[in-house]
């Protein structure tokens, strides 16, 4: 009996193991969604067939309509396909976001003590993931058609680790739709709204001197060509500073107005 009354005494003395920190919060919920890979395998299978169909449509379809021959454009398509892929593929935070609040999953995130962002940087891990996955897959396809970055390794790396923040900016968007929509189904379609003429309207596909006057103006300004210009340029080895500055402008500014509010509305959902 004495052992039983001993017993609180006893586990009110131990030492609490310590609080975890927020990068092992996040890494917690990275891991989350590299198991989300193992499960849900039909991701990878969307991941894979989007990329290389755009890539081989353009390129056979378009290409010498566009550049005179399919090698001439796959030279300046490749590096805007990435940057599309990248763009279409942070719709899947959203989605993912919509679909663990629908299934309450994020009502047992909230009542745990940990960093309240870890959730949405596991999403961010995600995107991380698929963005470089999608990549390597791009580029491969690129390289057996003929593709050749003349900046080599260093410059595939600069425009990888640009892609990334890229990504990691546009994801933002989506993650906000994912809390304020609670159909994974809508925040596609509302998201693809707003990011089609985005990437359409832009110099991925086409040159913009080539365009109406009305046209170009809007193009040479869209956030998605400078992205373009200087993947271009990092891949080619002719980027300048601010070139990669203005590619960046519109990953930081979604980051910095879009984060608090994703914690707010976290909060208050």
């Amino acid at each position: 009996m004495s052992s039983l009354e001993n017993g609180p005494a006893m586990l009110s003395n131990l030492a609490r193991p310590p609080r975890p920190s927020a990068i092992s919060n996040a890494l917690t919920f990275g891991w989350r969604a590299v198991l989300k890979f193992k499960h849900v395998p039909e991701q990878l299978f969307d991941l894979i067939m989007t990329p290389l169909m755009f890539t081989l449509l353009f390129t056979f379809v378009f290409g010498g309509a566009l550049a005179g021959s399919t090698s001439d454009y796959l030279q300046f398509f490749l590096p805007g396909i990435l940057v599309q892929t990248v763009v279409f593929n942070s719709v899947y935070s959203g989605m993912g976001l919509s679909t663990d609040l629908s299934k309450g999953l994020f009502e047992r995130f909230r009542s745990l003590p940990i960093w309240s962002l870890s959730p949405f940087a596991g999403l961010m891990v995600g995107d991380v993931l698929r963005h470089t996955i999608a990549g390597l897959i791009i580029l491969t396809v690129g390289l057996v058609l003929g593709y050749r970055p003349e900046a080599g390794i260093a410059g595939v790396v600069a425009s990888f680790v640009l892609l990334i923040a890229i990504g990691f900016g546009v994801g933002w968007i989506f993650i906000v739709l994912g809390l304020l929509i609670r159909t994974p189904m809508t925040v596609m379609t509302i998201g693809f709204t707003f990011i089609f003429p985005l990437v359409f309207a832009s110099n991925i596909m086409v040159r913009p001197e080539t365009m109406p006057s009305w046209l170009e103006a809007f193009v040479v300004r869209n956030p998605v060509s400078h992205m373009t210009t200087a993947l271009r340029g990092l891949m080619s080895g002719t980027a300048t500073g601010g070139e990669v500055v203005l590619a960046l402008v519109a990953p930081a500014l979604l980051t910095i107005v879009l984060s608090p509010l994703v914690l707010s509305l976290y909060r208050r959902s």
